[in-house]
C-alpha cells in the first residue's frame, strides 16, 4: 500500500481560535485540555479504507440541530490525492448524520492555507424519527478516504489557495 499523506495536530493556538468561534462556553484552560486529549484518525481494521475522525467532546444533537466540530487535525497530502469526508455509515444510518456541504472535500493545498488547514465538520442530526443524537468524546464521528484524482491535458489553473472554506470561488 503506498503511503501519500500525515495526519498532524494543528497548532493550539490555532485550535483554541477555531474552538472558541464554535463553544463559547468554555474558558481557555478547558480548551487546552480538549486540545491535548485529541486522538488522531485511525483505521478500524487493517482492510478499513476511512481513517475514523473522532469526537473532542461530548455532544447532543436533537433532530434538525447542526453543530461545528473543529478536530483539531490537518493532513499532509500528497500532490495527486484529496481527503473525502463523509459520515461513518452506523450514525448515517441510525441517525442520518449528515455533513452540512454533503461530502467535505480536503485538497491537498489546503494543508497551507492561513487556518493551518484545519479540518472542521459542520454535522447535522437530520433524523426523520425524532431521534436524540449522542456522540460521546473520542467516539468516532466521521471518516476520511484518501483517493488519487487526475486533471485535464489543458488545465491552466494557476491559482495558489490561501483561506479555507469557499476560498476558491472568492475573487
Amino acid at each position: 500500500m503506498m503511503k501519500i499523506a500525515k495526519f498532524e495536530k494543528v497548532s493550539k493556538e490555532q485550535f483554541i481560535i477555531d474552538f472558541k468561534e464554535n463553544f463559547s462556553n468554555f474558558n481557555d484552560d478547558e480548551i487546552i485540555k480538549i486540545y491535548d486529549d485529541i486522538k488522531m484518525p485511525l483505521r478500524a481494521t487493517i482492510g478499513s479504507a476511512g481513517y475514523d475522525f473522532f469526537m473532542p467532546i461530548d455532544i447532543v444533537l436533537k433532530p434538525q440541530e447542526s453543530i461545528k466540530i473543529p478536530t483539531g487535525i490537518k493532513s499532509y497530502i500528497y500532490e495527486g490525492y484529496v481527503l473525502v469526508i463523509v459520515p461513518r455509515s452506523g450514525l448515517g444510518f441510525k441517525y442520518r448524520l449528515q455533513l452540512d456541504n454533503s461530502i467535505g472535500i480536503i485538497d491537498q493545498d489546503y494543508y497551507y492555507a492561513k487556518n493551518e488547514g484545519h479540518i472542521i465538520c459542520k454535522i447535522t442530526n437530520d433524523s426523520k424519527e425524532d431521534k436524540i443524537l449522542e456522540i460521546k468524546k473520542g467516539q468516532g464521528f466521521v471518516q476520511g478516504i484518501f483517493l488519487q484524482y487526475g486533471i485535464t491535458i489543458d488545465d491552466e489553473t494557476n491559482q495558489i489557495r490561501t483561506y479555507g472554506f469557499g476560498s476558491t470561488t472568492k475573487k
